[in-house]
């Protein structure tokens, strides 16, 4: 990985600012072998061949980038994703979808050079086996981006778009589906007990019968919350 030049795509709706990143990265030794305006572009492009990097626009017209970054597969010849945007609103977002870096135009050399820098050690890792399951995620926090200690969650619970984690005495909005945090969650230190509500495990304080065959586990701090019936048996077990 050393050796050779890294290739990207770089995807943006405007022709100046992808040619003035293409000349960024030509001064850094990167090979930019495609081009695409909107994400839909850059999706058709990527079936056809393979890529080191992938620069995203965010804001295209049709498929933005955080969609089109959505739909990638995650497997070990998908590109590191870098999105290029001027807006800071959906840096949270960007590490959601396993970017390793976003650059704020305008683009500067130097942070172009740290965001290779972790392209490249990505594509490393992974080549040799030694990347690992991100064990935290990025949230919005007073307007600061901050991180957060998958391990540290002590519940999850549904909101419309979004789940809201709860960690020691705060709570942080992000936009994942329950089905997707589960996921990521280490699994031996949780246990989904409804459908919109994951709790860790080692906080379970009881469960408390409502009557009626209902349920509801009761935790440290007092907070009850419902078990649904398809995982009381499971929760039971626990």
């Amino acid at each position: 990985m050393a050796d050779r030049a890294l290739s990207a795509l770089i995807v943006d709706d405007e022709p100046p600012a992808r040619r003035l990143l293409g000349l960024l990265c030509a001064d850094m030794g990167l090979d930019v072998i495609g081009e695409a305006d909107c994400g839909e572009a850059a999706l058709e492009v990527l079936r056809e061949r393979s890529f080191d990097i992938l620069f995203l626009d965010i804001a295209m017209p049709g498929i933005g980038g955080m969609e089109a970054a959505r739909r990638l597969p995650r497997d070990h010849q998908a590109p590191a994703i870098v999105f290029t945007t001027a807006f800071t609103a959906p840096a949270v977002a960007a590490f959601d979808v396993g970017a390793v870096d976003y650059l704020l135009k305008p683009i500067e050399p130097k942070r172009l050079a740290l965001a290779l820098a972790r392209a490249r050690a990505f594509l490393t890792g992974r080549s040799t086996g030694d990347v690992t399951v991100e064990d935290h995620v990025w949230v919005s926090h007073q307007g600061d981006l901050v991180r957060v200690d998958l391990a540290a969650v002590q519940r999850v619970e549904a909101e419309r778009d979004y789940v809201r984690l709860h960690v020691e005495g705060r709570s942080h909005l992000l936009r994942e589906t329950m089905e997707n945090i589960a996921t990521r969650l280490p699994a031996p230190l949780f246990q989904r007990i409804h459908r919109s509500t994951i709790v860790r495990r080692d906080l379970v304080a009881g469960l408390r019968h409502e009557g009626s065959g209902v349920w509801s586990v009761v935790l440290p701090d007092g907070v009850t919350r419902r078990i649904g019936r398809s995982y009381l048996h499971a929760v039971r077990q626990i």
